[in-house]
Order: C-alpha cells, then structure tokens, then sequence
C-alpha cells in the first residue's frame, strides 16, 4: 500500500457511473417490481452502499476508509433498455474514494443482473468509470466526452 500519512485530511468526493444493458420485458420486470427475487433496484441498492464500505476487502491494495456517506442512483432508460448506476461516496481522510465509487457502480450493476439472470443471461455492462472526484494534491478532475481532464 501507498503511504499516505504525510498527506492532509480533506473532504473528498468521487462519482462513478455505469449502465447495464437488457431486453425490454426485463426493464419492464424491474420497473413493474415484478421480478421474483424481489425488489431489484431497492437490492441493488444495500449491495452498492455494502460494496463501497467493503471495497478495501476486495481490492488487496486499497486502504480503508472511513465512508462518511454514499449515494446510489438508479436511471432508468426505456428507449435504450438500460438502467444508468450513479454512485457518490465522500469521505474525510488522506486518500480519495475512487475505487469504492467504482466497486459500487460494479456491485449495483452486477446485483441487477444476479437477481434478473434467469429470464435475461444476455444483459450487459457498459461505460463503467469515473465521472468525477475532488480533494486531495490532485484536486477537481472531470471526465468531459470521453476525455479527462485536470482542474487545478
């Protein structure tokens, strides 16, 4: 692991999105909460918030941090058939939260698929990354179109 003792405590935020793919009648499943496993964006959801606060335990070289909160929102995209995962994590600490911004978008993405695989097995992950993050020596980043850029 990096050592990071020497770096200042700052806020930091990161926000991380992604999009899982699937036939209509399965988006339709899911909208009209009539999968049998049950409420799977509600799931999702407790899986994402779980994955961020766990992220440290799955990822050998990531150091845990103290999560002081997360967000998870789910889109719904009907004319695409696809669902957008948009998670937020900030923490107060010496390292940012990137990778459990990312593991959440992953846990939420791969929970919808867990509880809806029976009726779609084609369902498919899309454009998971970083959309933003600030604090820290490196300040406020953004991903604009495709590209990334630093904002001092």
């Amino acid at each position: 692991m990096v050592d990071v003792a020497d770096k200042p405590q700052t806020r930091r935020i990161a926000i991380a999105k992604g999009t899982i793919v699937m036939r209509a009648e399965t988006l339709a499943l899911i909208v009209a909460g009539e999968a049998k496993k049950g409420d799977v964006l509600g799931v999702s959801r407790v899986a994402a918030i779980q994955a961020a606060k766990r992220t440290a335990d799955l990822i050998p070289l990531c150091h845990p941090i103290p999560i002081t909160r997360v967000a998870v929102e789910f889109d719904i995209r009907d004319a695409d058939c696809a669902i957008d995962c948009t998670a937020t994590v900030e923490t107060l600490g010496r390292t940012g939260v990137e990778m459990e911004a990312l593991t959440c978008v992953a846990v939420g993405l791969l929970t919808i698929y867990d509880m809806c695989k029976a009726v779609d097995r084609g369902m498919r992950f899309e454009s998971i990354g970083l959309v933003e993050k600030s604090g820290g020596r490196s300040g406020h980043w953004r991903a604009d179109e495709g590209r990334s850029q630093k904002h001092g």
